[in-house]
């Protein structure tokens, strides 16, 4: 693989980098590189900066809105963005429901959806995992019971990404239990605000707010809100499950991390030298950033098939969310090391933006510790790596 930049993505490159150094807001950017806290306000305000730009849904079809971009500028933007501390983007609109909608959707669901969802209006969260279906989704126990126009949705959903921020669902819920369990699942739009829709905060153990329960208690969704047919719904949640996990890659957040990483070890002094200086930890480093060259090819390759309308297919998906997860679970683990006995010091004033409380110890101390906290379940969410790797076993190896 020829890996050096065209002259037209040399362009591009500058071009985002031009752009994001002119229209990142100084206040967001300053956040992402303190490890601070954002709120739905921040995030929502860049990315609607990128989608007056058309850059919210850059690799979507021109047809669909987008600016079809190739792997190697997909792959630029999110390198460039992590470099310059952008936010994480909130990928549930553009890379996973969007794509479904404008593949199996109809005409009106796309004239509804896809507008909102390119100009970031918007705010989609993902229904998947039930308290007694994560890594066996098709377990699935939530309800929707057919009334002919409308369905009504009763049951539960557990570790639902920013609920408490969304909304719109994209939700797999069980519309028949005859045959296999996953012919017997479908995939329903709901609006959060509809009656009988209740979001409940689960805390994480830095005391941030990510993650929730959902709960449905004769929530009517009308019938328009079905992608596809009934019963299908595994087939179009295999398809956007093949996306989520190419962003599980989380190229910008390693981007970002290693970039910290670096600086941090570069200022951090061990035994009378630079952190970075000491053979152990630079080999470490080493290491790291060589893992992640190589899945930056990997995503490259796999992006490149997508693009030109082969599927990424399960075995190439699983190996990009194993090695991203564990890339960035690394790196955490080594900021962690860099900030010793400071970073042990837990400061919810200034982590959350909760008061006015002055900080203690250095700055690059406050933030690795509620991120190496967090990053613990990377490994877990998306398909566990135990379950990616069966299913590597079974469809790359023929196990």
């Amino acid at each position: 693989m020829d890996l050096t930049l065209s002259p037209a993505e040399q362009a591009f490159e500058a071009e985002v980098r031009a752009f994001i150094g002119e229209h990142l807001p100084a206040d967001i950017r300053e956040k992402v590189r303190l490890d601070r806290f954002l709120d739905r306000e921040d995030f929502m305000r860049w990315q609607q900066i990128l989608g007056r730009q058309g850059w919210f849904t850059g690799a979507w079809p021109r047809e669909h809105g987008g600016q079809a971009w190739s792997a190697m500028q997909t792959i630029i933007f999110n390198r460039v963005a992590g470099e310059m501390h952008c936010p994480e983007l909130q990928v549930f609109g553009p890379a996973m429901v969007g794509p479904v909608i404008y593949t199996f959707g109809t005409e009106a669901q796309k004239a509804k959806h896809l507008p909102a969802i390119r100009d970031s209006s918007v705010w989609w969260c993902q229904g998947y995992s039930e308290p007694g279906a994560g890594s066996d989704l098709a377990s699935l126990k939530t309800q929707a019971d057919d009334h002919g126009e409308h369905f009504v949705v009763n049951g539960q959903k557990i570790w639902t990404s920013y609920a408490h921020f969304a909304d719109w669902m994209f939700c797999l819920v069980r519309t028949g239990r005859e045959g296999r369990k996953q012919e017997g699942i479908s995939f329903l739009l709901i609006d959060m605000k509809t009656p009988g829709v209740t979001v409940q905060p689960i805390r994480m153990l830095d005391g941030r707010h990510y993650l929730n329960a959902v709960f449905f208690d004769d929530v009517k969704v009308p019938r328009e809100n079905l992608i596809g047919e009934a019963g299908r719904g595994w087939t179009y949640a295999k398809f956007l499950l093949e996306h989520e996990r190419v962003e599980n890659a989380n190229l910008r957040f390693i981007t970002q991390e290693l970039q910290k990483l670096r600086r941090v070890a570069g200022e951090v002094r061990s035994g009378g030298r630079r952190l970075i200086d000491a053979p152990a930890f630079a080999a470490e480093l080493a290491g790291v950033e060589v893992q992640f060259k190589a899945l930056e090819i990997g995503l490259l390759r796999m992006l490149s098939d997508m693009h030109a309308g082969a599927p990424a297919g399960p075995g190439k998906s699983s190996f990009i969310k194993i090695r991203g997860t564990e890339i960035a679970q690394r790196i955490t683990e080594l900021l962690v090391q860099a900030a010793g006995p400071d970073g042990q010091r837990y400061q919810p004033g200034p982590l959350l933006g909760l008061n006015e409380d002055p900080l203690v110890g250095p700055e690059h101390a406050l933030g690795p510790v509620p991120s190496y906290q967090f990053c613990r379940a990377m490994t877990i969410y998306g398909g566990s790596t135990e379950v990616q790797k069966n299913i590597m076993a079974k469809h790359a190896l023929g196990l």
